[in-house]
């Protein structure tokens, strides 16, 4: 089912969803024992990545863009982003020139948010001033990351700052902030996979999943 927001749309998948057994799709061997099921297919992500593109083009065609990765997770997504937008920029009639920056927020520890979000790369913010900024980063739970690393954008006076992430997570902890761009909207349960990692494993894994109890001691730190 998708929900509808005023501008944009978005995939929203319930609670309740069971997903697809991981004997149906290639799963890392390495991994087999550690995943609950597949939430999130690779080509779905590919899929909603390119509208994801058309919207962005759409809104933002004609403007110099600065997208800003949030490293290390928004990695995968930002370059299948950027290849999205770079054909339709071949493609079509409105087109968006783009240069890249990048930044890396650090908030967990294991599995649980630490609420002191820790910013590296912010004193380069600085080369923002004046430019239209989309931000682009792989999930939105609490919110507060993003909240802070907006609120240090803001103190560089940008021209325009637009967000798309490819997840937000329904949790009770959110502060209610919600991205201009949102791929999927998502359970409250710990994903893995499309370089969202545990402790920095999972990256490697194609298809968004959910993480089972037994890895979440087994990659403790």
């Amino acid at each position: 089912p998708i929900s509808v927001s005023p501008k944009n749309r978005w995939f929203k998948i319930p609670d309740d969803e069971k997903g697809y057994k991981l004997d149906l799709f290639c799963v890392p061997k390495h991994y087999e024992e550690d995943l609950d099921q597949v939430i999130i297919p690779h080509g779905l992500i590919m899929d909603r990545t390119e509208r994801l593109a058309r919207d962005i083009v759409r809104d933002m065609g004609g403007h110099h863009i600065v997208a800003l990765c949030v490293l290390k997770g928004g990695y995968t997504f930002f370059a299948d982003l950027l290849d999205y937008i770079k054909a339709l920029n071949q493609n079509s009639d409105k087109s968006v020139p783009l240069t890249v920056d990048f930044i890396r927020l650090k908030s967990y520890c294991n599995d649980q948010s630490t609420n002191i979000v820790k910013v590296i790369g912010g004193d380069e913010l600085s080369t923002l001033t004046g430019k239209n900024v989309l931000i682009v980063e792989d999930i939105v739970e609490t919110g507060r990351t993003m909240e802070t690393l907006l609120s240090l954008l803001s103190e560089c006076n940008p021209k325009m700052v637009k967000v798309v992430s490819l997840l937000v997570k329904r949790t009770p902890r959110s502060s209610g902030y919600r991205p201009d761009y949102i791929g999927f909207e998502v359970p409250d349960s710990f994903l893995v996979g499309y370089a969202l990692d545990y402790n920095e494993y999972f990256r490697d894994l194609s298809h968004i999943c959910i993480l089972n109890e037994n890895a979440k001691e087994k990659y403790k730190v």
